[in-house]
C-alpha cells in the first residue's frame, strides 16, 4: 500500500493504525501539498454491497460535520475497488494509548475531555447523525490538550433509509444496551458510550470485560458496573455521579442531550454544584425477560477493542456462558408454547390499557397535560391524544438543550389543568444552531464581548499577552475566526499588551552588514552613522551603538556608528630603503612616501652623490618624520684641500629637497 496514489492525488507514505474495519495511513495530498490521513476499508467490507452503500451515504454525512473537536473529512471515494476516506491528519495520541501508558487520568482532564467530546457530538446530533462507535481509540488528544473525535465511518443518520439487520456494528466494551440489542438508536446511545469512556479514563479500568465481544455485550445489557469509587477511592463524587448517570441502562434515565451532559461536566470543572445527577447508579433492569436474539454471525475485532460486527443480544441472565454450546437463535424459530404465552400476555396488557383509558375518561372532562418534553414528535402526539387532548400547532426552532427531532417546548406546560379536547401546541427542536466564529482581531475587549454575544457565542477573556497587535486589542482567539461552531460555544480571546521588549544584541566589533542583519532579525530598525578615525576599529566596523544593550520594544531604532579606520595622518607607513640611490632619487622617494629628509655628506669610495647610509634604515614611521641620508662626496683625493659640507632639508609635503654644495679653494 505504501507508495500507492489514490485518485491520482493522495500518495500513501506510512501506515499509522489499524482497526476492526479499516486501516489508516498517512498520505500526502499532491494537489494542496498537505499531510492527510487516509482510511482504507478492509477488503471483506469493501466487497459487501450493503456496507459500501451505507459507507457512501454516511461518509458524505460525516463530511458535513464542522467543529473544532471533530476530525475534518475532506474527501472519500473508490479507487480500483478500494473504498477510502480522506481526513484531517491530527498529531497527538489516541486516548486509549494514553490510558494504557499512564493508567487513570487526572479527574479534571477527564472532565475536560468529556466536555469537548460532548461539544463534538452536539454538532453531529444536531444534524441527526449518531456516531455509534464512541471509544477512546476514536478520541485523539492533541499536543495542546484539546481533543478531536474521529471515525464517523459507521455513523448513521437517525432516519437512515437502510434496512435494519440483526447484526450490530460497534465496540462491545463501549456500546449501549440498546445498541447491543440491535434497537433503534438516538443520541442517548452515544451518551452511554461516552460514559464508558470516562469511566475507563477516570479509573484506568474498563467498566465491563469478558473473554469475547458477545459476553461483554451481554454484561452491558444486564449488569451494573462497579462504582468508580470502588476502583479509585479518591474520585470526586460529582464526577462519579455524572459518569453513572451517563451509563444508566434505561436511556430515559441518562442525560437527555449531550448538551445537558456538557453542562454538568462544565459545572464540575468550574467548582459549581452539579445538579440532576444524584442517585445515578447505571442500574440493570429490574425485570429480566427473554433470551438472546440475533444472527449466528462471527464476532470480529473483539480482541483489540476494534469496531466489530456482532449479533444483537437481548436481555438475559448474566451468569457463566459455555462458548462451546452457545447458540444464537435467529429469532424465527420459537416454541409454540412460548408464542401462545406471548399472545396472551399481549392481550392482557391491551385490556389493562383500555381499562385505564376508560377510567380516565370517567373521571371528568378536566385533567392535567402530560409532560412530553424530550419525547419524539410521534411519541408526544400519541401521549397527548391518549390523555384526551388535541395536538395543536407544531413548530420548529433551534434549541441547544434538546436534540433535534424532540419536543423542546409545549403549551400549555406539563401538569397544567386543561379541559379534555383542548389543544396542546408543540415546538420541535431543530438541534443546535451552527454558525461561523466572528473575527475579533483588532477589537477591544468590550467590542469582542459584544461581537460574540451578538453572534450567539459565549465570550471568555483568557488573559493578556505581548504581541504585535495594538495594545489593548485582541491578539488571538480560540476557536479561530471563521470556524464553524454551535451557538453557545465558548470563545476565548486574549488582549495584547503591545510588542514584547526585546534584548538589544551587542554588535560592536561586527562589520556593518552583519550588525545590521542581526539587529533587524531581532526586530529593530537600524540607523547607520559614520564615525571618526580609529586606531582600534578597522574601516567599516561598528565602533559604537546606541543603545548599547538593555531592552527595547520591537520596531524601535538602534543606531550603529561605523569606523573610518586609522587616521592617515597618524597611520604608520613603511620607510623606503634609499641606500645606493643617487641623492636626488633618494630625496624624491622619501618625499613621495611622506617623509622629510636631512642630507649629510661624507667622503667615501662610492661615486660622488650616492647615498651610502640612512637613518633610520628600515621599519615604520609616521608621515612627516625626518629620515637622515648620508651622501658620498667621492674619494678624498678628488676633493682637493677644500672642505665641503652642507645640510639639506627636504619637505615631504612638496617632495622637493634643497642642498647646498660646499665650495672649496684649492691652491696649487
Amino acid at each position: 500500500m505504501i507508495g500507492r496514489v489514490f485518485n491520482g492525488r493522495y500518495k500513501i507514505t506510512e501506515r499509522i493504525g489499524i482497526g476492526g474495519m479499516a486501516e489508516v495511513y498517512k498520505a500526502q495530498d499532491q494537489v494542496l501539498g498537505r499531510s492527510v490521513a487516509v482510511k482504507v476499508m478492509l477488503p471483506q467490507y469493501a466487497a459487501d454491497s450493503e456496507f459500501t452503500a451505507r459507507f457512501k451515504q454516511e461518509a458524505a454525512s460525516a463530511a458535513n460535520l464542522q467543529s473544532p473537536y471533530i476530525v475534518n473529512v475532506y474527501d472519500w471515494g473508490q479507487d480500483e475497488g478500494t473504498y477510502f476516506i480522506v481526513m484531517e491528519y491530527v498529531r497527538g495520541t489516541d486516548l486509549k494509548s494514553a490510558i494504557q501508558q499512564r493508567g487513570a487520568i487526572n479527574q479534571r482532564k477527564v472532565a475536560e475531555i468529556g466536555s469537548q467530546v460532548c461539544q463534538a457530538l452536539s454538532v453531529a446530533h444536531g444534524q441527526d447523525i449518531m456516531h455509534r462507535d464512541i471509544k477512546p481509540q476514536n478520541i485523539m488528544v492533541q499536543p495542546d490538550g484539546n481533543v478531536k473525535v474521529m471515525d464517523f465511518g459507521i455513523a448513521r443518520a437517525k432516519n437512515s433509509v437502510k434496512a435494519k439487520t440483526s447484526s450490530v456494528l460497534g465496540t462491545a466494551h463501549y456500546i449501549s444496551p440498546e445498541q447491543a440489542q440491535g434497537k433503534d438508536l438516538d443520541g442517548a446511545s452515544d451518551i452511554y458510550s461516552l460514559g464508558c469512556v470516562l469511566y475507563e479514563a477516570a479509573t484506568g479500568q474498563l467498566p465491563f470485560d469478558g473473554p469475547d465481544a458477545v459476553s461483554v455485550a451481554m454484561r452491558q445489557v444486564n449488569e451494573a458496573p462497579a462504582m468508580p469509587s470502588q476502583v479509585k477511592p479518591d474520585i470526586s463524587p460529582d464526577l462519579e455521579a455524572i459518569i453513572m448517570k451517563a451509563m444508566e441502562k434505561n436511556p430515559y434515565n441518562r442525560f437527555q442531550t449531550v448538551r445537558e451532559m456538557k453542562h454538568a461536566l462544565d459545572d464540575f470543572l468550574m467548582g459549581r454544584p452539579v445538579t440532576g445527577v444524584a442517585g445515578a447508579t447505571a442500574s440493570a433492569p429490574t425485570a429480566v425477560m427473554g433470551g438472546i436474539g440475533g444472527m449466528n454471525t462471527a464476532v470480529m475485532g473483539a480482541e483489540g477493542g476494534g469496531t466489530a460486527v456482532m449479533p444483537a443480544v437481548g436481555p438475559g441472565n448474566s451468569g457463566p456462558m459455555q462458548p462451546t454450546s452457545f447458540r444464537i437463535d435467529d429469532g424465527k424459530k420459537k416454541k409454540s408454547g412460548k408464542k401462545t404465552a406471548g399472545i396472551i400476555v399481549g392481550l392482557i396488557a391491551g385490556i389493562i390499557a383500555i381499562a385505564a383509558i376508560a377510567m380516565a375518561l370517567m373521571n371528568g372532562g378536566e385533567a392535567k397535560v402530560p409532560d412530553v418534553i424530550g419525547q419524539t414528535q410521534e411519541s408526544a402526539v400519541k401521549a397527548i391524544e391518549a390523555a384526551g387532548y388535541v395536538v395543536g400547532d407544531i413548530s420548529e426552532e433551534f434549541n441547544a438543550d434538546t436534540v433535534a427531532g424532540r419536543v423542546c417546548k409545549q403549551d400549555p406546560g406539563a401538569d397544567t389543568a386543561l379541559e379534555k379536547g383542548e389543544k396542546v401546541n408543540l415546538v420541535i427542536s431543530k438541534g443546535v444552531e451552527n454558525g461561523s466564529i466572528p473575527n475579533l482581531k483588532g477589537m477591544t475587549a468590550e467590542q469582542a464581548e459584544k461581537s460574540l454575544k451578538d453572534a450567539g457565542y459565549t465570550p471568555q477573556y483568557a488573559g493578556n499577552e505581548a504581541s504585535d497587535a495594538d495594545k489593548d486589542t485582541v491578539s488571538k482567539q480560540s476557536p479561530e475566526a471563521g470556524a464553524q461552531a454551535d451557538k453557545g460555544t465558548t470563545v476565548k480571546y486574549w488582549i495584547s499588551t503591545g510588542p514584547e521588549d526585546i534584548e538589544v544584541p551587542n554588535v560592536v566589533g561586527s562589520d556593518q552588514a552583519s550588525a545590521k542583519s542581526a539587529l533587524e532579525q531581532a526586530g529593530f530598525t537600524v540607523n547607520v552613522a559614520t564615525g571618526d578615525y580609529s586606531d582600534k576599529y578597522a574601516e567599516g566596523v561598528v565602533m559604537s551603538q546606541n543603545p548599547n544593550g538593555g531592552k527595547l520594544s520591537k520596531g524601535e531604532t538602534v543606531t550603529i556608528t561605523i569606523s573610518k579606520g586609522e587616521d592617515p595622518e597618524t597611520k604608520p607607513i613603511d620607510i623606503p630603503n634609499v641606500v645606493g640611490m643617487t641623492s636626488a632619487d633618494a630625496q624624491s622617494a622619501l618625499a613621495n612616501a611622506g617623509f622629510r629628509y636631512n642630507v649629510v655628506e661624507t667622503a667615501g669610495d662610492q661615486a660622488k652623490g650616492t647615498v651610502v647610509k640612512q637613518s633610520p634604515s628600515s621599519g615604520q614611521g609616521k608621515k612627516g618624520d625626518t629620515i637622515t641620508i648620508t651622501v658620498s662626496t667621492g674619494p678624498a683625493s678628488d676633493s682637493g684641500n677644500g672642505n665641503s659640507g652642507g645640510n639639506g632639508n627636504g619637505n615631504g609635503g612638496n617632495g622637493s629637497g634643497g642642498g647646498q654644495d660646499g665650495e672649496g679653494n684649492a691652491e696649487d
